[in-house]
């Protein structure tokens, strides 16, 4: 099990497009249209398999949000920062 980050690592490590609220890390992709939103929870879906970390994934009409905790930790770990970084970098902005 990973251990939790402290709160001076987390706003260290934290990507810059994500925020934390609470014992969560969040962020939300805004899309031209659903079906775009919709890959990209597919995509998101096929990187949290490999890493077997899996986010909360909410699909809106315009944006999908991702929201990534170690519940086993009760907390943020590296995991979650990982994650975050993975799904940034597949994202491609």
């Amino acid at each position: 099990m990973a251990d939790l980050l402290s709160n001076e690592e987390i706003e260290a490590q934290l990507p810059e497009t994500w925020e934390r609220e609470g014992d969560e890390i969040v962020r939300v992709y805004e899309f031209d249209d659903y079906l775009r939103g919709v890959n990209f929870a597919q995509m998101v879906g096929e990187i949290a398999e490999a890493q077997f970390h899996h986010p909360e994934i909410i699909i809106r009409y315009s944006g999908v949000e991702i929201r990534l905790t170690s519940h086993e930790a009760g907390g943020i770990t590296d995991d979650d920062i990982e994650m975050a970084e993975l799904i940034e970098s597949e994202h491609g902005e």
